[in-house]
């Protein structure tokens, strides 16, 4: 028989911390839940986090990126040929919105109106480009001979510029406020070390891992709607990411270690998207405007 009231005392203070830590958590997540237009589904975002502030947080970032990188002239090939690539996937945003909205019965909220637009190219051999809240971008060299052309270049743009419009950055520090009341709640607890680093695992494995994991997933579907409006050929996504696979050289982590799709998963559900990338090239592409959409890039 338990002899110790204090040691009772303790295990119920525990069990009622975590229990006003679990209320408070799911208050803040239902009382900053909404539904995003552009994909219909339910997100997460705090309320104190405005597009200003991302916008400010964005402009920061881009700034210590071109201190630390080797940004080309603008006057340069490739810095023209990306330029040109980003503008013509900015003029589709608005009516790739409304549509995408229009299907979930919703209105686009059209947070792109208060970007300041800006590309660069920087001289790295990293395969890689972004898009920061408030739009700014940067691609770099090293992305170009895999893009190859500039469907593919497309492509990969669109799906970084979806990732701003869908506000995933906001998002993301929403999910890192949480993850700290997590953790915040294991340490009033009394939980050891040991045991918040299990806990942590699987949360990551379980949870986080494949929250980030549908953030890439919706960023392809916008990305690929926005490079097929714009008169790109939205089928070349599918040899990018061979192409793309490749060149990892088999050094990508199993799918479900890692915060992006696997190479064939992303493959697979490009597929399926494609029927409706192609419509939305037919409603949306002027024509006369495809003649350069599969240059080579340089």
């Amino acid at each position: 028989m338990n002899q110790n009231p204090l040691g009772r005392r303790r295990g119920g203070l525990r069990i009622w911390v975590l229990i006003a830590f679990a209320a408070y958590a799911a208050y803040y997540w239902f009382s900053n839940r909404s539904v995003d237009p552009l994909t219909g589904q339910a997100v997460v975002i705090d309320k104190s986090i405005s597009p200003e502030q991302e916008k400010a947080l964005g402009l920061q970032a881009y700034q210590q990126v071109l201190e630390q990188e080797r940004p080309l002239p603008p006057d340069a090939q490739a810095s023209q040929q990306v330029a040109s690539i980003a503008q013509r996937l900015i003029a589709k945003i608005p009516p790739v919105s409304d549509a995408l909205a229009s299907e979930h019965g919703l209105q686009a909220s059209h947070i792109e109106k208060s970007f300041d637009w800006k590309v660069t190219v920087l001289q790295s051999d990293q395969v890689n480009a972004f898009c920061l809240p408030g739009g700014k971008m940067a691609v770099y060299t090293g992305l170009l001979p895999v893009a190859q052309n500039a469907n593919a270049m497309a492509v990969v743009m669109g799906h970084e510029i979806a990732h701003a419009l869908l506000r995933h950055g906001a998002q993301r520090m929403t999910r890192g406020k949480l993850e700290q009341l997590g953790q915040m709640a294991g340490a009033a607890s009394g939980m050891d070390a040991g045991t918040m680093q299990t806990v942590m695992q699987a949360y990551g494995y379980g949870s986080a891992l494949p929250y980030a994991r549908s953030q890439e997933t919706q960023a392809d579907e916008l990305g690929l709607m926005l490079a097929a409006a714009a008169c790109f050929d939205p089928r070349e996504a599918v040899p990018l990411w061979e192409r793309m696979d490749k060149n990892a050289g088999g050094g990508a982590p199993p799918e479900f270690a890692s915060t992006h799709p696997s190479a064939g998963t992303r493959i697979q559900q490009l597929e399926a998207l494609m029927p409706k990338a192609m419509d939305y090239r037919a409603k949306f592409c002027e024509s006369g405007a495809t003649a350069a959409a599969g240059a080579g890039m340089r």
